[in-house]
């Protein structure tokens, strides 16, 4: 019989009450015992609602208070010293100390480094790697989440990273070796795991790698075959996930290894399904992952079928699983939960519980054939027929638009050596000028203003009135504070992709469609579903009221247009590249309206270019090309004297160097401080022709660091980027910190700056 599983659900909650009760912990308003009971809740609800659903296995810990690959860090015990002294048994608060650089018992230390988790928008702890490093069990959280699910009445099937994706992901520290050196001291960490995990009655463990789905340099390769040669037949069935994309030139090595199992994406990786079911050895089951694990549309089952029941005549129904692509972590969890939806959209999209609900379906009529489903096979056909013939999905105007579009229209009018003359007559900043990304705290009482102005309870005009006195004192903060081009704050705007979406035609947004990016951080990604256009302007009125505010240079501040499309789910429908061009266009308006109303900078923040990237090498011309074409788009529309700017976040940049160049943007800010300004070593090989801002100030940790930390950045950071061409800001916006914090850690940055101002340049 052919089985169901899923790979991993989504851990925040329907109504993101992981989020809640970490933050009621970290806050002191909670008990550890209160968020332990919290986490039980959520797991056995989510556990429940997948055996429900008809899925044979639940995934045991794919849940986490902040990061799955921290969570397998501390199971290996793999914990720097700064957070313990002992590996053993590490305890919540040395967990948060790692995530976020401090913990509720206000103990403080440098977090772990953060970046993207491969092409999505979710955020993962490094792992801190040392030449010779012991690994023993820091961790009894899988164990224990194991044995719950078993006495709940489940079959549990344990998550975590395996062992050649958990090495690749980490960072060697200290002296200079390679990383690969670990995997034999690695491995027998992995055997103990799978043999307690065997112990206690699991009959399945999923070990996740998704670097399968990579350029795997031939040593890696050799390292995936000796690893998993020495993990088979230690316990439980082992099953391999790779997924976010196909195995191409990985599949015979994958399908090679003595697994029990092998999962692959049926979505990015469609065409592949059949050859790696043929090539899979005799004793190896395959999970087929065809329902998309990282998009919001609802499959067309009828074409599924017919696909899976292609490989169930290979295979046989005993060697087919059914499944996702990958985790459920990056959809939101319930569709039943959107009313504000109309009809014929809803129709078109499927949360987690829905995938569930379609995973289900297809295992059972493969089993049962066709006629116990065939209602819902048929509300199916209806769905994507509906989506298909739809005439709200496409726009003359904006199409016409695009056939219009001119290589002209993405170049400015002089390189940036002559633009930079005109924008320092205009602007007048002095050296090493400082200034923020853009965003100031979301206060309580902004929040409070925005609920009330939803719920109908302030007119319009009331909160209009609320967030300009917020702009006004966030203004007069920062002139207080000495910064030399100032930010508006964007108290108007809930997330940096929503306020945009929400003004734009051919988006749609949900009510409680939250999806976790790191920690307690959830975002709500609007659903582009038809054409892109711009009716009026967007941002204009807020940005000229902060400018009459002060004779200081205000940047605008927009959101770019491939973050855009990155941080929506995005239609599926018509390239991607398409859809990036509709959006620049629009954003190409706003900038030139920016600029008509006096703005004499505006930033275009990009920090998804490189999440963006396509995971193999062969795929990533076509993507830079388009993506450096829809940011030129939206920024070459003004004169050389408007100084455009973008940001870039938490991601590395060694190898699109160049593109980041080609964007051609006059100031560039970019996440550096985690890294102690270890990015910057790119710039060191790679002349960065333009101004370049690296972060001094980690704003995803409540830390304030102080005015010596920052030099020391500085002078890092001097030492790559000369100083005519260095600008001081922190790492990231500032929406998630509190003001008690913003305040001092900005004071500290501007004295950093005078300091460096008074000090030689380096030659």
């Amino acid at each position: 019989m052919v089985q169901a599983h899923s790979l991993g659900f989504p851990r925040i909650g329907v109504h993101r009450e992981m989020k809640k009760a970490v933050e009621a912990y970290w806050s002191g308003e909670s008990s550890r015992e209160g968020l332990e009971d919290a986490g039980r809740e959520l797991r056995a609800r989510h556990w429940r609602q997948q055996a429900e659903a008809g899925l044979d296995y639940v995934p045991v810990g794919d849940f986490s208070w902040y990061d799955h690959v921290l969570d397998t860090s501390v199971l290996l015990g793999a914990v720097p010293e700064r957070f313990s002294k002992s590996a053993r048994n590490v305890d919540l608060d040395t967990y948060f100390r790692m995530a976020r650089g401090k913990s509720s018992d206000g103990a403080e230390a440098t977090p772990c480094e953060m970046t993207k988790w491969f092409d999505t928008n979710y955020h993962y702890l490094v792992p801190e790697l040392h030449a010779g490093m012991i690994f023993e069990q820091g961790s009894s959280k899988l164990f224990d989440e194991t044995r719950d699910a078993i006495e709940q009445g489940y079959h549990p099937k344990p998550v975590l990273v395996g062992p050649l994706t958990w090495l690749w992901l980490g960072k060697a520290k200290g002296e200079d070796f390679d990383k690969l050196e670990l995997l034999d001291r690695l491995i027998p960490a992995y055997v103990r795991i799978l043999g307690r995990l065997s112990e206690m009655g699991a009959e399945w463990v999923q070990l996740d790698e998704p670097i399968l789905a990579l350029d795997l340099p031939e040593e890696w390769r050799e390292g995936f075959t000796r690893a998993y040669n020495l993990l088979v037949n230690r316990g439980p069935k082992v099953m391999v996930a790779a997924y976010y994309g196909s195995l191409g030139d990985n599949r015979d090595l994958a399908c090679s290894v003595p697994v029990d199992g092998l999962h692959v994406d049926g979505v990015r990786g469609a065409s592949e399904l059949e050859g790696v079911a043929e090539a899979l050895p005799p004793g190896t089951l395959l999970s087929a992952g065809v329902i998309d694990g990282r998009n919001v549309w609802r499959a067309d089952l009828e074409q599924l079928l017919a696909r899976l029941r292609d490989l169930e005549r290979v295979l046989g129904s005993e060697r087919l699983w059914v499944a996702p692509s990958c985790s459920l972590l990056h959809v939101p969890v319930d569709l039943a939960e959107e009313h504000g939806l109309d009809e014929q959209l809803r129709g078109w999209l499927a949360f987690a519980v829905q995938k569930l609900d379609e995973v289900a379906l297809l295992k059972r009529a493969l089993n049962e054939g066709r006629e116990p489903v065939a209602k819902e096979l048929t509300v199916s056909a209806a769905a994507a027929g509906s989506r298909r013939e739809s005439d709200r999905v496409r726009r003359d105007g904006v199409r016409e638009r695009l056939a219009g579009l001119t290589p002209a229209m993405a170049r400015r009018d002089h390189p940036y050596a002559e633009r930079r003359r005109h924008q320092r007559t205009n602007l007048r900043l002095p050296e090493l000028p400082t200034t923020s990304i853009g965003s100031f705290p979301q206060t309580a009482e902004i929040r409070r203003a925005r609920r009330e102005y939803k719920a109908g309870r302030l007119s319009e005009a009331d909160y209009d009135a609320a967030m300009k006195a917020t702009i006004a004192e966030d203004v007069r903060l920062q002139e207080e504070i000495g910064l030399d081009m100032l930010v508006h704050g964007e108290p108007e705007r809930p997330d940096m992709v929503e306020y945009f979406g929400q003004q734009l035609d051919g988006f749609a947004f949900t009510t409680n469609g939250w999806v976790q990016s790191y920690g307690s951080r959830c975002v709500r990604p609007p659903v582009i579903y038809g054409d892109v256009n711009r009716p009026e302007p967007m941002t204009v009125d807020w940005s000229l009221y902060a400018q009459s505010l002060t004779d200081k240079p205000m940047k605008g501040m927009l959101t770019g247009p491939v973050t855009i499309l990155q941080w929506s789910f995005v239609r599926d429908d018509q390239p991607r590249a398409d859809t990036a061009r509709q959006i620049a266009l629009a954003m190409r308006d706003e900038v030139s309206d920016l600029e008509s109303a006096g703005l004499r900078a505006i930033q275009v923040d990009e920090p998804a270019l490189r999440e963006g990237l396509p995971l193999r090498r062969a795929d990533r011309q076509d993507y830079l090309d388009w993506a450096v074409e829809a940011f030129r788009i939206a920024t070459s529309g003004v004169s050389d004297a408007t100084q455009i700017h973008t940001h870039m976040c938490y991601a590395e940049f060694n190898d699109i160097i160049e593109t980041i160049a080609a964007l051609d943007a006059d100031v560039i800010s970019v996440e550096a401080s985690r890294s102690e300004m270890e990015l910057l070593e790119v710039f060191r090989d790679y002349e960065y022709p333009n101004e370049i801002g690296p972060g001094v100030y980690d704003i995803h940790s409540p830390r304030v660091p102080s005015v010596e930390e920052m030099v020391a950045l500085l002078e890092k950071a001097e030492q790559v980027i000369p100083r005519d061409r260095l600008w001081v800001n922190p790492d990231c916006g500032l929406k998630t910190r509190g003001w008690e914090q913003v305040r001092p850690a900005l004071g500290h940055m501007v004295a950093a700056a005078r300091k460096m101002r008074e000090r030689q340049p380096v030659s």
